[in-house]
């Protein structure tokens, strides 16, 4: 018999808020030893995500995009927008200012296969689980999978 996710992933996830200060997040993902957190509102609605590698901008910081001129008018060879985007992960103080606010969701219903699936076609380490009023229920993570994959063999 398949595997729902909800019979794998962790339940009551850990999360933060937009307005969390961005050192709060790290600290939280340091002690717990866990890769990201979800982003939630006053309501427990899923906004965001937020993840090592969305914090990383903060250590690399940002190349500015390459251009050149002609004739008075700038041409970039690189989105600009982009660069917007990454020069704000580098600034920001807050969980709202560097989260991705499109995660990549799954009911607890569909089956875990479909999710790690998922997971390794878009190379993201987890995904939160909603129910269909949008509140997180839970998030899987590849080491729920992995662990569940070691449960299995036993």
């Amino acid at each position: 018999m398949l595997k729902s996710v909800a019979e794998v992933m962790t339940r009551e996830p850990i999360t933060v808020k937009a307005e969390t200060p961005l050192r709060e997040a790290i600290k939280i993902l340091a002690e717990k030893g866990i890769s990201g957190l979800p982003v939630v509102d006053d309501a427990g609605h899923l906004i965001g995500i937020i993840s090592e590698t969305d914090l990383m901008w903060q250590q690399a910081g940002v190349t500015p995009p390459a251009y050149f001129v002609i004739f008075d008018s700038v041409i970039y060879l690189k989105n600009p927008v982009e660069y917007e985007r990454e020069l704000h992960k580098a600034l920001g103080q807050t969980v709202g200012e560097v989260m991705n606010e499109k995660p990549i969701t799954i009911s607890p219903d569909k089956p875990l296969r479909e999710a790690a699936k998922i997971m390794r076609d878009r190379k993201i380490h987890r995904l939160p689980v909603i129910d269909d009023s949008q509140q997180i229920v839970g998030i899987l993570s590849l080491s729920d999978i992995i662990r569940d994959m070691a449960n299995s063999q036993s």
